[in-house]
């Protein structure tokens, strides 16, 4: 199936399909983020960003949520 297709069908969904679908590809797209987040930490492609957390946390620089 191409792109094509695929915005084809979406648009021929009715409103409750619609609301269906975009639920389960917001999970699912949630879901490749996660996996992806976790993959670039396990690489240390992560270790600097939070070397710069860290470093601004001890310098007092966050502050609470």
């Amino acid at each position: 199936m191409t792109i094509t297709e695929l915005e084809q069908a979406v648009t021929q969904l009715s409103e409750k399909e619609l609301d269906r679908f975009r639920a389960w590809f917001d999970e699912y797209y949630a879901e490749l983020w996660d996996k992806q987040i976790e993959e670039d930490a396990k690489a240390g492609r992560l270790d600097r960003i939070i070397a710069e957390v860290d470093a601004e946390y001890d310098a007092g620089l966050s502050k609470p949520l």
